[in-house]
């Protein structure tokens, strides 16, 4: 199994008040999770810069190729300056959970990531459940929210399952067929005659 390498790295002066300050604003701006998710917008901006420095004494057509590769990710580069002139916030805007909040498939930014992470959100007819998926260009206009089933939506109420036409009969209480059985027997006792007074007249006499 080979291990994970991290995809960001943490900030060199932790208590900077400077840097503090504008990472809680990014992530109140883009309903962030944590600040690993600026962290990591920042190392793919990083390794951006790095490419474009690389190129710089290249062939147009290996120049235009890294532009092209941007470009498909939503990132406005034309030139080796605009590839040095990103910012975490150019790459934190093509995010899905940024996207669905522009198309106005959801009203505020923490709406959006509670439907993606509900799996609500269809990319293609593909549900994704990432909210840090850098959306294509291509995909931009497939984005959508999955639809409720249709016996719920129409308001259909749900057929009884018993279709024989029978009538099912209550069930008799039990409690109530005991205290009939104990009023018919008082009953039975107080209609017998008293002859234990009879014989005692008669011994008197």
């Amino acid at each position: 199994m080979k291990r994970k390498h991290k995809t960001y790295s943490k900030p060199k002066r932790p208590f900077d008040k400077a840097r503090i300050e504008e990472e809680t604003e990014i992530k109140k701006e883009f309903g962030l999770k944590n600040k690993k998710e600026i962290w990591k917008a920042d190392a793919k901006i990083n390794s951006m810069r790095e490419k474009a420095k690389k190129l710089i004494s290249a062939e147009p057509e290996e120049q235009h190729a890294l532009f092209d590769r941007l470009k498909k990710i939503g990132l406005d580069v034309n030139s080796i300056g605009d590839v040095l002139a990103l910012d975490k916030k150019d790459y934190l805007k093509r995010r899905l959970q940024t996207v669905v909040l522009n198309k106005k498939l959801a009203t505020t930014i923490k709406t959006a990531r509670q439907l993606i992470t509900h799996k609500k959100v269809l990319v293609n007819k593909k549900v994704i459940d990432a909210p840090s998926y850098v959306v294509p260009v291509e995909l931009e206009d497939k984005i959508s929210l999955k639809q409720k089933n249709s016996g719920a939506s129409s308001g259909l109420a749900p057929e009884d399952k018993n279709t024989s036409g029978t009538t099912k009969k209550a069930p008799e209480d039990k409690n109530t067929s005991g205290t009939k059985e104990k009023t018919e027997k008082v009953e039975k006792v107080e209609d017998k005659p008293e002859t234990k007074p009879e014989k005692v007249e008669e011994k008197n006499e």
